[in-house]
């Protein structure tokens, strides 16, 4: 598969098949079938999901002391998805990326959910359009950011992620 077939996958469809995921047996089925679907990546095959969970954790994860090239997993995704904040610091659902998409628990059953989530709003989501629009991006802050104070979270060190 083509580089462009690849990014056309971890896009719009599969933005609103993980928005539409509770609500919607198609939406689920057709979150399952990108996810699903194999890839050739430097000559290895793969699916989808495997290659979402290896980009996020290239991404998110850098600090966790994993080896490089291994795929996040839910303890990881579970680690990180509280770091992660739309144009600033937060504790709102407007800032804070997982309040503002409803993933109260991460866990086996949808921890490459949400790195799906992450990744296909960073390339074809209302992400995306913030990031083109409005200047806004996805922040990665440290660790623990439900320890620190508000004023921790305000001067903690922050780094942008890009994918346009």
């Amino acid at each position: 598969m083509e580089e462009n077939q690849k990014q056309v996958l971890i896009g719009k469809r599969l933005y609103a098949a993980i928005c539409n995921f509770e609500r919607s047996r198609e939406a689920r089925e057709e979150y399952y079938s990108i996810m699903d679907t194999q890839i050739e990546n430097r000559g290895k095959q793969q699916t989808i999901r495997e290659q979402v969970l290896r980009v996020y954790a290239m991404l998110f994860c850098d600090d966790l002391g994993m080896e490089e090239g291994l795929p996040a997993g839910p303890d990881e995704v579970e680690a990180t998805a509280d770091r992660l904040y739309i144009g600033t610091a937060g504790f709102d659902p407007d800032h804070w990326y997982r309040m503002k998409y409803h993933f109260p628990v991460i866990d086996e059953d949808n921890y490459d959910r949400f790195a799906a989530l992450v990744l296909s709003d960073l390339k074809a989501g209302p992400l995306h359009e913030a990031v083109v629009n409005d200047g806004d991006m996805l922040l990665v802050g440290e660790k623990n950011p439900l320890l620190m104070t508000l004023e921790e979270r305000e001067s903690q060190q922050l780094r942008k992620i890009d994918l346009v």
